[in-house]
Order: structure tokens, then C-alpha cells, then sequence
């Protein structure tokens, strides 16, 4: 009996082991799969990509996230900035600390947690704009801690290589930079869906000079805020413009209105049919100094434009002031922008 036992126990336990060897590990979904899944997010803006949490006035705070799920995005780009002196070492070995990584682990295990996908990025990288070949090796050293870091986390989790690329980075440098990123990115992720985006601020105006690698798991990633004056009125960042000059500026939905960002948007599309790649719009929002039904219209328009042409989006963006929509002080929302962009059909253009 004893004999008979072992033997129906050790022919169970080598038909267990067999079944668990040919059960496949759970692959990771394609980019396609993912910028689907991806739809509609939103930013969490001025808060990590900030000099400090707290420098300009919108700390995170993990009830956001349960807010963002619970009212319908599907995911939160997450901003930040590596560089500043007390998150990261500005000389070799360039060591990110473990209190800030740590912190960024816990935002985007929260994301995680409420089901949203999250996308984190390098944002506000000034050394690495204004002397590219100096900071290079810094710029690559933060992303392989970062990958190393997040390794084992879901493909819910997607990377951006780096925000905006300008300046002294030029199209030709970001070029070569973005396949160093990857190169070591892929490394030790070699399924995870990365986001790249263009040089040149990363609008539309720097794609034709974009170079992607030949990788099936990447999402071109566009930021959008044209036209530049009515998303821009009043803004007290922008150099070199006539910001106040452009206050009171509106937006119609009027079909040249219309028209002009599906021409603008032309390039893009081929491009993406060309390369076959996804497109995530990573960036669009109007100012507060615009009034409200001009953002409301500019916004529900590229908001169904997006989702028509089958883009992901991220609005820019949840909580802080000059573009977000939800006041955490009152804990009400700017009614017509959250409409506008999570509930609102498209209507017809306006005859104005």
C-alpha cells in the first residue's frame, strides 16, 4: 500500500512539474496592444518634474490616481526630473538616490494599483540641453538604474525616453542618444514598451527629421499645443512671444480650425502608417487665461480627433494651475474641460 502510494504521489508530482513546463511565462502585449490600452490619460503635471514636489504648489497625492480611474482615464504620465542635487549624483558614478527612486516606485505602484498604466520619463533634463556630449554618460547612467530598477514590474508600466529634446540636443544628436537609451533600456527589458518623441520640443515640427530604430515595441510619442497662441495667451514662461498681446484669444471649432490640425497632423500619420508605429499625443492643453469655452471646444475636438485616429492621449494636465482641470482645494472639477474630454461627443463645426 505504502509502495503504491509513493509511486501515485511521485507520478503526480512529475505530471505537475511537466504541465508547469510547458505552461508558458505570460508574454507582454504588443506596443500596439499597449497604446490601445493606454486610451485616455491624463498628466501628472508640476509636481516630480519640479525642482522639488512642493515647489510648485501641486504635491502629489495618491488619491489622484483613484480619482483619474474612477472618473474614466486609463492612464497617468508621470513626469520627472532626475537631476536636481538632491535626487541624483551629478558626477560619476551619477547614482540616483534610493529616497527619491523609492518615491517614484511608490507613485507608480499607486498608478499600478488603481489600474492605471503609467508612463515615467527623464522631463527638464537642462545639462543634458545645453552641453549634450558632457552630460550624455550622465543621461545614460540614470536609465540604466531606472531600467534595472523597474524590471520585473507588468508592461503597464511604459517608459519615455526623454522629454522634449531641444537646444544643443539637436535632431542629429537625439538621434544617436535615444539608441543608446534604448540599447541599454532593452538590456534588461527587452519586451517593455518604450516612448519616443521628437527633437525640437517634441511637436510635429521635429518628426521629419526623426530617426526610429527598427524595434517592434516602441510608441511615437507627439506633444501638441497649436495654435500656439490661444494654448499659450498669457503665459508667463514663454520668452521671446507677445503672450499678453494673444490674451483673449479664441478657438471656434470652426472647420478651418478643424482643418488646420488635420493638415498639421498629415506628416504624423504617414509617418506612423510608413514605420508602423502607434502614436501617443503626449502633451496638449490650453491655458486658464483662455476662456472656457474655447478650451472646451479645442479640447473636446482633439480629444475625439485623437481617439478617431486610433492615438492614445495624455492631457496636460490634472491638478495644478495655468491647465488643469481638478481643483484639489475645492475638490471640484472644471466641469466643461473633464466633459470635454472624457464624455463629450464631437459636434459639428461651428458656421462662425
Amino acid at each position: 500500500m505504502k509502495k503504491n502510494l509513493f509511486h501515485f504521489v511521485w507520478i503526480s508530482l512529475m505530471i505537475f512539474a511537466v504541465s508547469c513546463a510547458e505552461t508558458p511565462e505570460k508574454e507582454f502585449r504588443s506596443a500596439e496592444e499597449i497604446n490601445q490600452t493606454l486610451g485616455r490619460g491624463v498628466n501628472m503635471g508640476n509636481t516630480f518634474e519640479a525642482p522639488d514636489e512642493h515647489a510648485w504648489g501641486n504635491p502629489w497625492d495618491p488619491e489622484y490616481f483613484e480619482i483619474m480611474a474612477d472618473i474614466g482615464f486609463s492612464h497617468v504620465r508621470i513626469p520627472i526630473r532626475w537631476t536636481t542635487p538632491e535626487r541624483s549624483m551629478a558626477e560619476p558614478p551619477y547614482t540616483i538616490f534610493p529616497e527619491f527612486m523609492n518615491r517614484i516606485q511608490k507613485v507608480v505602484d499607486t498608478a499600478l494599483k488603481n489600474g492605471l498604466h503609467a508612463v515615467i520619463n527623464l522631463h527638464h533634463h537642462q545639462e543634458l540641453f545645453e552641453n549634450p556630449l558632457e552630460n550624455r554618460d550622465r543621461f545614460l547612467a540614470q536609465w540604466v538604474q531606472i531600467a534595472s530598477f523597474f524590471k520585473d514590474y507588468p508592461d503597464s508600466l511604459v517608459f519615455e525616453i526623454l522629454n522634449e529634446p531641444h537646444h544643443n540636443l539637436t535632431p542629429e544628436l537625439w538621434n544617436e542618444f535615444l539608441r543608446d537609451a534604448l540599447e541599454i533600456i532593452r538590456e534588461e527589458n527587452p519586451e517593455r514598451t518604450v516612448m519616443i518623441g521628437t527633437a525640437n520640443w517634441g511637436g510635429l515640427g521635429g518628426l521629419p527629421e526623426l530617426s526610429l530604430p527598427d524595434d517592434p515595441r516602441l510608441i511615437l510619442t507627439i506633444h501638441y499645443y497649436n495654435p500656439f497662441q490661444f494654448t499659450h495667451q498669457g503665459a508667463s514662461w514663454v520668452e521671446d512671444h507677445p503672450v499678453m498681446e494673444w490674451v483673449g484669444t479664441t478657438w471656434d471649432n470652426t472647420k478651418e480650425e478643424r482643418q488646420a490640425v488635420k493638415d498639421e497632423f498629415e506628416f504624423a500619420i504617414e509617418f506612423a502608417r510608413k514605420h508602423n508605429v502607434p502614436v501617443h499625443i503626449g502633451e496638449f492643453g490650453s491655458i486658464q487665461f483662455a476662456d472656457m469655452e474655447s478650451r472646451a471646444r479645442w479640447t473636446n475636438f482633439l480629444a475625439r480627433w485623437f481617439d478617431e485616429q486610433g492615438f492614445s492621449w495624455a492631457y496636460w494636465e490634472f491638478s495644478a494651475d495655468n491647465y488643469g482641470f481638478y481643483n484639489p482645494q475645492t475638490r471640484e472639477f472644471a466641469m466643461p474641460l473633464k466633459n470635454a474630454l472624457l464624455h463629450d461627443p464631437m459636434p459639428e463645426p461651428s458656421d462662425k
